[in-house]
């Protein structure tokens, strides 16, 4: 049997209950915002210096118009259609864009600092033109369209992303420990926090020296080529004249030999052979790593 509550129990319930959406007892500094929502409308002509921030736009559609110096500070845009406009001057600060589509859509001169995207459709070309100046919102910027080419199964532009991230990963932390920026200085104060940050600039350096963070399977092949002129030199040094350019020429053919475990020569000591038999394993783990992340994104 249904039972029916009456307005008056209905209230007294839900304050009782305190709901998530109800504004009863909510005091001190917390005031209720000017979000606006506006829902299923489409723009009708070209948008010129217009304030549309904190607005929730739900299920906006737009195809071939020009929004020009219109902000769009703090706005949600979630599942809205911009199909082949073009976005010049805008302001997107602090905006996020879920699920929506902007197909063919071209940005100039927009501002996107401390924006997000989640399952949408943008080009990836945003990721060079209008990637904010700042190292960490640059990195920010990159991260979160990264995470957004996952979702929708873009490859390429993942790997777009991860170089624009990287990037800007690298020269933000070499920054934090040896700039004299304001920014820096006052965010890394003192010789602890510089020199803890010069540890992670470091790590990210070797790491990406070596293969890239993962990402290069150029620097990978480099590293592998300067392990077999080590080799090379070693080989020289141990069972030939270090004067002979002839000695050196064969201690590099026979250097993969060496390297792939195919040959070990008895005059290499205990020590060189375990650090190339090493050096091999690791090697051989961090390509199939990156072959892996690669085709896994496909």
């Amino acid at each position: 049997m249904n039972r029916i509550t009456t307005p008056t129990q209905e209230g007294t319930r839900a304050t009782a209950n305190q709901a998530p959406n109800s504004d009863v007892g909510v005091q001190g500094p917390l005031k209720k915002g000017n979000r606006v929502v506006v829902t299923d409308y489409y723009v009708a002509s070209d948008v010129n210096d217009e304030v549309l921030s904190y607005r929730v736009f739900v299920r906006l559609n737009a195809k071939k118009m020009r929004f020009t110096k219109v902000r769009f500070q703090h706005c949600i845009f979630d599942g809205c259609y911009f199909n082949d406009c073009v976005f010049d001057s805008c302001d997107f600060t602090g905006s996020r864009f879920i699920g929506s589509n902007l197909h063919r859509s071209a940005f100039s001169g927009c501002t996107f600092d401390y924006a997000t995207f989640e399952r949408s459709q943008v080009e990836d070309d945003i990721l060079i033109s209008e990637a904010p100046r700042e190292e960490n919102l640059r990195m920010r910027f990159a991260r979160s369209l990264r995470m957004n080419y996952q979702q929708i199964g873009d490859a390429k532009a993942v790997n777009k992303a991860i170089s624009v991230e990287l990037e800007a990963t690298s020269v933000y932390l070499y920054k934090s420990w040896c700039s004299k920026e304001t920014y820096y200085k006052g965010k890394y104060p003192g010789f602890i926090n510089s020199g803890v940050q010069f540890g992670k600039w470091l790590y990210f350096w070797i790491l990406d020296f070596l293969w890239g963070n993962g990402e290069s399977i150029v620097k990978l092949l480099r590293t592998i080529a300067l392990g077999l002129v080590t080799i090379g030199i070693y080989d020289t040094a141990k069972n030939g004249n270090a004067l002979n350019i002839g000695d050196y020429w064969s201690s590099f053919e026979r250097a993969p030999a060496v390297f792939l475990g195919v040959s070990k020569p008895a005059y290499f000591s205990i020590l060189a052979l375990s650090t190339i038999a090493a050096a091999r394993l690791v090697t051989v783990a961090l390509l199939i790593a990156l072959l892996v992340k690669r085709f896994s994104r496909r």
